[in-house]
């Protein structure tokens, strides 16, 4: 698939959803996958650092929310999306004919595959008539028959069962890292920094158990529930120079750290082989940061 938005075309129709109504940056990521029918669902790595740019240049203004950043259009922003009024016309019109192209791919796609299917069950049915002469052929031809009946069958509930998994995964894990921000977000609300630092490391522990227990278990319910969506984040920079408070610096790098994953779990998908090693590397990676934070400071 081409690039959903060329050079610029991003910013424009950012602009476009701020103009409608104030938002948030994970409603609008979600509204631009609702608005691409699934089919385009930018990172927070795309979305924020342009975001954070229409408000430098003075064309969003951000407030804070519930512990969220909303963005909303000011009057410069609003003279630019009139004076680009054409090329939002153009940008929307080249989105529309986009989405109708990649649904064509899509139909002559499966159509393709049907047609492969057809050809291969014709030559099978076709060389299976010509061992039917003798009794010893049809016996042949009719087991034959049945074992790729039930490698289909089997074939098509296997499908359905990754596509499950997938989605299960997905949504277990954003479940786990929104139930941790809320922990954390409490403490933080309060000014208790260093609160905040150990119900994160805390959380991280006690979910990968929930991890473990999804991969034995994968339709049992992952235990507890959340409301509302996760935080914004920003871009994350250098980080090598001193900062004058390592605590909220610390909660920062753990913010991105739970967007990151969920980014690539959200595009890529998670299979339970993975959620075994993702649960290996976070427990090893969480007793390291425990230990240190624990040890004596110098």
């Amino acid at each position: 698939m081409p690039p959903v938005f060329g050079h610029g075309r991003l910013r424009l129709y950012l602009l476009k959803l701020l103009a409608e109504a104030p938002r948030h940056g994970y409603e609008v990521i979600r509204l631009l996958e609702e608005r691409f029918q699934g089919l385009y669902a930018p990172s927070a790595g795309t979305v924020y650092p342009r975001l954070a740019k229409l408000a430098a240049e003075g064309l969003v203004t951000q407030t804070e929310e519930g512990g969220r950043k909303i963005y909303s259009l000011t009057a410069e922003g609003e003279r630019e999306l009139t004076a680009r009024d054409e090329e939002l016309t153009q940008l929307e019109r080249e989105i529309r004919e986009s989405l109708a192209a990649l649904a064509a791919d899509i139909r002559e796609d499966v159509s393709g595959s049907a047609r492969d299917l057809r050809q291969e069950v014709r030559q099978a049915t076709a060389a299976a008539r010509t061992s039917t002469e003798t009794a010893a052929g049809r016996a042949a031809w009719a087991a034959q028959a049945r074992r790729a009946k039930e490698e289909s069958r089997r074939a098509r509930q296997e499908a359905r069962q990754a596509q499950q998994a997938s989605e299960a995964a997905r949504h277990h894990f954003e479940e786990a890292a929104r139930r941790i921000h809320d922990r954390v977000q409490s403490h933080a609300n309060a000014g208790d920094w260093p609160g905040a630092v150990r119900e994160g490391l805390e959380g991280l522990s006690s979910e990968i158990g929930g991890w473990t227990r999804f991969v034995e278990h994968p339709s049992a319910p992952w235990p507890g529930g959340w409301d509302a969506g996760p935080p914004d984040v920003e871009e994350d920079g250098p980080g090598a120079e001193p900062v004058d408070d390592p605590v909220r610096e610390l909660e920062r790098l753990l913010d991105k750290f739970r967007d990151d994953v969920r980014d690539a779990a959200r595009d890529h998908g998670v299979s339970q082989t993975d959620l075994v090693e993702a649960r290996r590397h976070l427990s090893t990676a969480a007793a390291h940061l425990v230990a240190l934070l624990r040890s004596p400071h110098g």
